[in-house]
């Protein structure tokens, strides 16, 4: 807002465009445009048509709808440089393919706003903005913040239960126990599962006495405000809507006096959930637990929260910060005259923490390709895998209907992604910059006749994304229908390829026959298609089977696709199996940079090491091979000529344990193909159980994301250390045989001449 007001005032910025990613959030920016800069002139675009005005506020979705807009003049309303200034809400994760383009388009400065933390960032947003990785423009980090007295920092609290992290094993009930799960209808058929995963926990199976001890945990060890007769404000973040209601029921259960009042449910499900927020939030009113799903997660601003409890697994770091925002508001007096809030508990019950401090190595995001793409993308598979079998011949094109031969199919798709390509409106917003690539694709139909790897790639990167006008007539276009096409193009490709997907995805195609035919007394259109959905059930059908005669069952089978049954659904169970948690430990929750010149070094070295992945030195580090001292010497004046790190902070790391090469391999990892190497001597040498080995698993993950490992880490890092004691699972002498591995992992990032006698 400053900023905006700064460049207005400087003449440099006449029309700002500020867009975010909800409505809710575009209706909260105008309100503090208005607010901050009353003599300019504040447009909401979604629901106002005026041009005239200083700063505009958007959704991406409507803004991109409106660029494509063209006037009765012909003119574009928004052309490249109708804004001067565009401030980017929310800019970690609005910056992927289609909203991308947006900020191409525009021919402006570039501003963007992000609550997440610098490092958490992905390497797209820092290159949009032309910055290195993990190094913004400006930061202010929650660390400083709290220094400067405007935020709180959490106190994250690990309750490790073990039915949470590990879900309910049928074995390891007791007797009592095995008869009551048998007794219970878990689906529509009567199929008993011998397990439920950690995953289904709180989806599916809701055990009461878990709920129980998790509420036990926040009634005892919760802050309090009243001189301690009452639970401060608190948010449960519950993992759907079925599971909040089951905490809200287990509540009233045992604090009858609240019940209906005290902990309420706050979800889109509610009739009014605006009127519950507005009472959570007042200090005075009840509800003082609000129990929510997504709703509660972002947004909502209540300086009074003083717990947050953690009911469900979050995979996203973005929205666990999130999340940790909920309680960082500063609230003056909230303990009594003078007694404010200097901090608030977060009650983690699934690991989130640990797992988040892991520091996983992060790819550049990319939204996910969707189903259409898959199909397209699939049938240039097909196109290029048939003619590395024979080379294109343009005689043997019979058209897109004809597909007797492998060569008449690799034509019928050229001629369908022709067709689609052609349907690409060179006027759309996301066509335009790829125009070059679509009218060759979607020209003439010689482009078509030969698919080398250059072409392969621009259709794949460049066209094939694009929206599309074609679909063939008369050819069912449901989810359903495509869904089977994208099981039959697999099945081709595997049948060419000879991969070993090639029986699975015929079980599933003869699974859809079986189900189809059990209707066929019924349903007019697949009693048409009997005879083939017989043949296709046959193992003897499949012994001879082309990739034409499966081109020629999908065409015939997709239209039906959509009458196949779903699997039996699981029903909603509650149990009363009984719940323990282990020790409450405190977890140094990791990812708040404090801005030292020891953490920017740390910062700039892990962005080096990502950029430079080939380089001999970096290679050998990530890959697990001997580092020398010459290979460390030559990082030291890059670091050093480059600005990396100054030569305080090399004098520091030479001198720390393990010096320069342990402290990189700490911050860049490991390949996982190194750290499963490096442990597979040690799994070829002992008859290792399946518990066994599922801990050398975690053993390899672990060294994956953070370099190395020690003894010690098995003993005290709560990764390992809720699955009990490590000796209960290893003998003395292969916990030495670990040990051995650990220790050549160390001294490979050691030079040699630095190893002891």
């Amino acid at each position: 807002m400053a900023f905006a007001e700064l460049l207005q005032r400087a003449g440099w910025a006449r029309r700002v465009l500020f867009l975010a990613d909800r409505q809710a959030l575009v209706n909260q920016a105008v309100r503090a445009f208005k607010e901050h800069l009353p003599n300019s002139v504040t447009v909401n675009l979604l629901n106002e048509k005026k041009t005239d005005a200083h700063v505009y506020v958007s959704t991406y979705p409507t803004m991109m709808n409106l660029v494509n807009e063209v006037t009765e003049d012909g003119r574009r309303r928004f052309g490249p440089g109708f804004f001067d200034l565009v401030v980017i809400d929310e800019a970690h994760r609005s910056v992927y393919d289609k909203y991308g383009e947006l900020f191409e388009y525009f021919d402006s400065l570039l501003l963007g706003l992000t609550a997440t933390p610098k490092d958490d960032v992905d390497h797209n947003t820092y290159q949009l903005f032309q910055l290195e990785d993990g190094v913004p423009t400006d930061s202010y980090s929650l660390d400083q913040a709290a220094e400067d007295h405007f935020l709180v920092k959490p106190n994250v609290v690990d309750v490790p239960f073990d039915s949470l992290r590990r879900g309910f094993r049928y074995d390891d009930l007791t007797e009592e126990q095995k008869e009551a799960w048998d007794n219970l209808e878990w689906t529509e058929d009567g199929q008993v599962p011998d397990a439920v995963s950690a995953d289904e926990v709180n989806r599916f199976l809701f055990n009461r006495p878990t709920i129980d001890k998790a509420l036990e945990v926040l009634m005892r060890h919760g802050l309090r405000v009243e001189g301690g007769d009452r639970l401060g404000k608190t948010i449960v973040f519950a993992k759907n809507s079925t599971h909040a209601l089951a905490i809200e029921e287990q509540y009233n259960l045992h604090y009858p006096q609240g019940a209906g009042n005290d902990a309420r449910v706050i979800t889109y499900q509610e009739k009014n959930p605006q009127q519950l927020i507005d009472d959570f939030s007042d200090p005075a009113k009840a509800p003082d637990i609000a129990i929510s799903v997504d709703m509660l997660d972002t947004g909502i601003d209540v300086p009074e929260v003083l717990n947050l409890v953690l009911f469900k697994p979050v995979y996203s770091r973005t929205k666990f910060w999130q999340m940790i925002g909920r309680g960082t508001r500063l609230c003056e007096n909230i303990y009594g005259p003078g007694r404010d809030k200097d901090g608030f508990h977060v009650f983690d019950l699934c690991g989130n923490a640990e797992f988040f401090n892991q520091e996983l190595d992060r790819a550049p995001a990319r939204q996910a390709p969707t189903l259409t793409e898959k199909l397209l993308q699939r049938q240039l598979d097909l196109i290029r895998t048939l003619d590395r079998r024979q080379a294109p011949d343009p005689a043997q094109d019979g058209g897109p209907d004809t597909f007797d031969t492998d060569a008449s199919l690799r034509w019928a798709a050229a001629h369908r992604l022709h067709e689609t390509v052609r349907g690409m409106n060179l006027n759309n917003f996301l066509v335009r910059p790829h125009r070059r690539h679509v009218e060759v694709f979607g020209g003439d139909f010689a482009a078509w006749h030969r698919i080398d790897e250059d072409a392969a790639h621009a259709l794949s990167e460049d066209v094939l994304g694009l929206p599309s006008d074609y679909w063939p007539e008369g050819e069912d276009s449901g989810e359903e229908a495509k869904r089977f096409d994208l099981i039959a193009y697999r099945l081709q490709l595997a049948a060419l390829e000879g991969n070993t997907d090639y029986a699975r995805l015929r079980g599933q195609v003869q699974e859809i026959a079986h189900d189809l035919l059990g209707k066929r007394t019924s349903i007019p259109v697949i009693r048409d298609q009997a005879e083939l959905l017989e043949a296709i059930t046959d193992d003897e059908w499949w012994q001879n089977v082309t990739v034409p005669m499966l081109e020629h069952v999908r065409r015939r089978v997709r239209g039906l696709a959509h009458l196949v049954e779903e699997p039996a659904a699981r029903k909603i169970v509650y149990t009363d199996i009984a719940e323990e948690y282990g020790h409450l430990t405190e977890v140094e929750l990791r990812g708040l940079p404090v801005g030292t010149d020891e953490e920017r070094f740390k910062q700039k070295a892990r962005a080096y090491l990502q950029s430079h992945r080939e380089e001999e030195a970096v290679r050998k580090l990530r890959e697990n091979e001997q580092i020398t001292a010459e290979d460390l010497a030559t990082l030291e004046e890059v670091f050093l000529a480059e600005g990396v790190a100054s030569s305080e902070d090399l004098d520091q790391k030479r001198a720390a344990d393990g010096g320069l090469g342990v402290f990189l391999r700490r911050i860049g990892g490991l390949d996982k193909a190194a750290a499963q190497e490096a442990f597979s001597g040690f799994i070829a040498d002992h008859d290792l159980s399946a518990d066994q080995i599922d801990l050398v698993g975690l053993m390899v993950r672990y060294v994956a994301a953070n370099g190395l490992i020690s003894i010690r880490d098995l003993y005290e890092n709560s990764l390992f250390s809720t699955r009990g004691v490590i000796d209960n699972h290893f003998n003395d002498e292969e916990i030495d045989a670990l040990d051995i591995v650990f220790r050549a992992l160390r001294s490979h990032a050691i030079p040699a001449t630095g190893l002891a006698a």
